[in-house]
């Protein structure tokens, strides 16, 4: 028994680090922004699957807050921050009725509670011009399109619950 929870929690270290090296390689390239916090809810989904929800959630704020800290695109950092705990939520709404459209809310309502920290409570001005600048439409469509990474992302971690389960059900 001792010996499965060290290694899970060395797994996590290990992650935990990867998933900080990815958000700090976020700032090189522009639409990281976006990748990043994806590719570590992925890495999460891991974490979570391998290790258990218990480290899942501490293996999440660790990395949040390094990431908050460390990462030099704090966009992205916020982004994680405000969605990086979805694949425990997910297994959460997918009991429920209608549950495409509560994870459509979740997402929305974090993705505004994050740009309203961004810009409000940090006064990040690039985010305000950025936005300025692509006009209402193009907002429009960037929100959509963040609509439509979030089922694509929701597919992804239904597959791998699917692909972990049946590998280690037949274990």
């Amino acid at each position: 028994m001792r010996n499965k929870q060290a290694k899970s929690v060395a797994l996590g270290g290990m992650l935990a680090a990867l998933a900080l090296v990815i958000m700090c390689l976020g700032g090189l390239i522009p639409v990281a922004t976006y990748v990043c916090p994806v590719l570590c809810i992925i890495l999460l989904s891991f974490v979570l699957q391998l290790c258990g929800r218990r480290l899942a959630w501490a293996w999440y704020a660790a990395v949040m807050l390094l990431c908050l800290f460390m990462a030099p695109d704090k966009e992205a950092a916020v982004i994680f921050a405000f969605l990086g705990y979805y694949p425990m939520a997910k297994i959460k709404l997918d009991k429920w009725p209608v549950s495409w459209l509560w994870k459509l809310f979740l997402f929305n309502v974090m993705i505004f509670l994050a740009y309203s920290v961004l810009i409000y409570l940090l006064g990040i001005d690039q985010v305000v011009s950025e936005y300025r600048q692509l006009g209402f439409w193009l907002t429009a469509i960037t929100l959509f399109l963040g609509n439509l990474c979030l089922f694509l992302l929701d597919r992804v971690l239904s597959n791998l619950q699917y692909k972990f389960r049946s590998k280690y059900k037949k274990s």
